[in-house]
């Protein structure tokens, strides 16, 4: 397993979260969780503007073996998504901690405290 970055936070369900300026939520997928579904065919992204609550079903990762949710690890509003993927799913494969897949702008980031760190992400995939 890859090292994983230290600046994120890691959700059960395998995204990975980084905080940005102004409540602003980066997302993506995990190096584990790309391993686990294969190569990425179709990122079903969701609607800028659209809000959702923390732990809510809001995007779909799609693979030559299966699909996946993604869930939102913050409460807010889409703000932006990674149009250049939705063309080059396999970008997510390629470089999982440098493709994100979209941004949240959190109505509270204390709700990322419910995420796990490296160590902690490190151990439950270990499992």
């Amino acid at each position: 397993m890859s090292n994983l970055p230290d600046n994120l936070k890691y959700a059960k369900s395998h995204e990975w979260s980084k905080i940005e300026d102004d409540n602003i939520v980066r997302i993506g997928i995990t190096d584990f969780a790309q391993e686990e579904l294969g190569d990425l065919v179709y990122i079903e992204l969701p609607e800028v503007g659209k809000q959702y609550k923390a732990g809510e079903q809001c995007a779909v990762v799609e693979s030559v073996k299966t699909a996946s949710d993604l869930f939102s690890p913050v409460t807010g509003t889409v703000t932006a998504i990674n149009e250049a993927i939705i063309d080059s799913p396999e970008q997510v494969n390629d470089e999982p901690y440098n493709t994100w897949l979209f941004c949240v702008k959190a109505d509270n980031l204390d709700e990322l405290d419910e995420l796990m760190d490296a160590t902690a992400y490190q151990t439950m995939i270990e499992e």
